[in-house]
This record gives structure tokens, sequence and C-alpha cells, in this order.
């Protein structure tokens, strides 16, 4: 038999958090972009101006977070710092998620948006930084995908809730602008209450000593880490590697729904599709745990970046509803494995100490690589407005043609990591 996974009490709270902003995640990728699609179209914006702006407004969060996640990420590794930034950038995502109900424009919705992923993607940095000090290094990768794994299968309660209340709004006498409402605010509880008992729990147990000057401390460390990071080159280009090939893998979870909408797919299609998609990345981010047990965690991310190679080609001959499904199932079978096993792989070969510093810089290359991915489709989509491409038999839209771009990224990042890896294994066998 096959021994089963036991999570400790404060490994439990911690995988719940990931239960819990994973409901915005889901909402932010499925409901919210078609509600703003309504918006748009309201205002007469058309299908290339609506893709372009969404993919703006998540590139402006992702740069932020990128230029703030460094810098809160080494104050939070002084004593006494990591829990209270954490909480604060919890509640500025979930109020922030709450307050797009009270968008009366669509650039309001999209600024109240920015301001929900800004917490959102901020509050992970410290998130991220908390998994070596919940568990063991033995047992990183397996506690790493639990959250992963049931933050997918969690979010989908308040999300068929949030479902039922849209698609269903008429039944029960509410207009959809009125149960988009209920939903906005609905995620944003589900949020807030999952998050409460890690903040009771955690403890934070490996720091730095707090000096006279925090704040200027923050900077002096910050530049310090830019320059050892450097120094270990087996970090240095892991972080360049993740920046490339978690660039395909954020721009695919961002702007899936808006990508399926422009192209004129039926939206409740490619929400009941995306639904599959977190069904699916449950057990297969659980699978991807037990098989760090068995295999190297490098070779698993070099088979997740593989296969996300295939998915982006496939995405590019998108053109029925029944291809999103299928290209729905594949996002899901590798999505958390390799999100869970990237995570885990920089957990082990930083100081646990320094981890606030570490997954900072590792926010900037993963929001930076957002930053790029919904820039670079955002412009190619609107530049190329009306552009289509015969290849091989199929008509290529130019929303298409703006998401394959997004293959190159991915073979830098398999080539930089084969290196990153290649320099770790050499380390450890020196150490030894």
């Amino acid at each position: 038999m096959k021994e089963k996974i036991r999570l400790t009490s404060l490994e439990r709270y911690w995988v719940l958090y990931d239960i819990g902003n994973s409901a915005f995640i889901l909402l932010a990728t499925t409901l919210i972009p078609i509600f703003f699609n309504s918006l748009a179209n309201g205002a007469g914006l058309n299908e290339s101006q609506y893709l372009a702006y969404w993919g703006y407004a998540g590139s402006v969060a992702t740069l932020l977070v990128a230029l703030i996640g460094p810098i809160c990420g080494t104050l939070a590794d002084h004593k006494g710092f990591k829990k209270p930034i954490f909480m604060i950038c919890m509640l500025m995502g979930a109020l922030g998620c709450a307050a797009l109900g009270m968008a009366w424009s669509w650039l309001s919705f999209l600024a109240f948006f920015v301001i929900a992923k800004v917490g959102f993607s901020s509050s992970l940095v410290f998130y991220d930084a908390m998994l070596p000090e919940v568990t063991t290094d033995a047992r990183m990768d397996t506690v790493s995908s639990c959250g992963y794994a049931f933050g997918y299968i969690g979010s989908v309660i308040p999300f068929v809730v949030c479902l039922a209340l849209v698609l269903g709004s008429g039944f029960i006498g509410l207009s959809q602008g009125t149960a988009m409402v209920i939903a906005f605010l609905l995620t944003a509880a589900w949020w807030i209450v999952c998050t409460l008992p890690l903040l009771r729990n955690y403890r934070q147990s490996a720091y730095v000593e707090l000096g006279k000057h925090p704040f200027a401390d923050t900077f002096r460390q910050l530049g310090r880490t830019f320059r050892d990071a450097k120094k270990e080159k087996h970090i240095f280009l892991y972080l360049l590697a993740f920046f490339f090939f978690i660039d395909g893998v954020y721009t695919i979870i961002d702007m899936a729904t808006a990508y399926g909408t422009a192209l004129g797919l039926d939206s409740t299609g490619l929400l009941l599709a995306l639904l599959l998609t977190q069904i699916v990345a449950f057990p297969c981010s659980i699978i991807f745990g037990r098989l760090s047990g068995k295999y190297d965690t490098a070779l698993l991310i070099k088979v997740c970046i593989a296969c996300y190679t295939g998915i982006t080609m496939f995405a590019v001959f998108l053109q029925a509803l029944w291809q999103f499904w299928m290209l729905a199932v594949l996002v899901g079978m590798f999505q958390g494995g390799i999100q869970a096993l990237s995570r885990s792989y920089l957990g082990k070969i930083i100081p646990p100490e320094r981890s606030g510093e570490y997954f900072g810089l590792m926010d900037i290359c993963g929001k930076g690589a957002s930053f790029l991915g919904t820039t670079l489709v955002a412009v190619i989509s609107q530049a190329t407005a009306g552009f289509t491409v015969h290849f091989l038999g199929a008509e290529l839209e130019n929303e298409s043609l703006a998401v394959g771009t997004l293959v190159i990224l991915f073979a830098i990042g398999f080539v930089l990591f084969c290196k990153a890896d290649k320099l770790n294994k050499t380390r450890q066998a020196a150490k030894q």
C-alpha cells in the first residue's frame, strides 16, 4: 500500500490558505474576464481592444508586485514582520475583490482588479516564504504539491456557488449584475475565513534580528541578496530559467478565458471547461508530489516545461469549444505540478532564514515574466487586429499568433533550467 499523506496541523493551515486565495484566482480566470467583457462591449470596445486592455491590467498588477515584492519580502525576514505584512496584503486582495462589485465603468473595474491582484500576488511572496518554516526539506515537495492540489479542488466550492448564482440569477429573481456583486463578496469572505487558522497558529521561526533601522537595513540587505544571487550561479540561473518558463504558465492561466472569449467561444462552455481544469489539477498535483519521492524534482520540472510547450502549440490552433475543453484538461494535468515543484525546488537550495528575500526575487522573476507574457500577447493582439494566417489548412486569427509567441519563452526556460540544475548537482556533490 502507498503511504498516505499525513499533514501536520501547521502544514494543514498553510495549505488552507491556498484553498482560500485560489477561489479568487479561479474567479479572476473565469467570471471576472467575462464580466469585464460585458462592460467593455457596453462601452463600445471591440474584441482586440478588450483582450489588449485586459492584458495591460494584468501587466500593471504584476509589474507593481515585481517592484514591491522583494522589498516587502526582505523586510519580512526580520523578526516579527512576516505575518503582519502577509495579513495586510491578504486583506488588500480580499477587499479589492469585494470592491469589484462597486465598479461604475470598465476602467474603474480594471483599477479595482489591479488592487485585488496586487494584494493576492504580494501575499503569495510571504506565503511561499513560510514553506521552509512549516515543514522539512524532505516533505517540502509533498506539502507544496498539496497546497496547489487542495487549492484547486477547494476553490471549486465557492466557485460553484458563484457560478450557480450568475447562471441561475433569473430563476431566483436577481439581475446578473447583482449576482456578480454577491459572487465577489462571497469569494472575498471565503478568502479571509480560510486565512484565519494560519494567522492564529503561524510563528516566524527563521528570521534575521531586527536592527535599529529596519527599513534602511531592508534596502541594504536586498542589495546584498542580489549580489549573493549572482555569486550563487545555480540560484541565479534557476531564477532566470523560472522567469522564462513560468511566463507561459502564468500567461495561459491569466488569459485563458479572455482568449477563448476573443475567439468567440461560448462563455458558459468556457467556464465549465476551466472548472474541469481545477478538478483535473487536484489529483495530478498530488501525483506530482508523490512522484517527487521517486524521481528527481528537476526531471519532473523538465517534463512539465516540455508538456506546456506542446500545450501552447495546441492552443495556437484552437478554434472550437471541444478543443478548449481538451486544452483545459491538459493544462490541469501539469499546472499544479510545475508551480509546486518550482516553489519547493527553490526552497531546498536557499537558506531558510533568508526565505523572504529569495522568494521575493522569485516573485520578481515570476511576476516579471507574467508582465512580459501578458504584455506580449496584448501588444501583438492589438497590433495585428484583423490579421489572419493560413497554416496547415487552418485559418489562424491574430489572437492565436500572439499566444504562439510563448513557445519561444518555454524553450529558453528549459535550456536555462538544465544548466542551473547541472550546477546545483555539481555543488551538492562537492559538499559530500
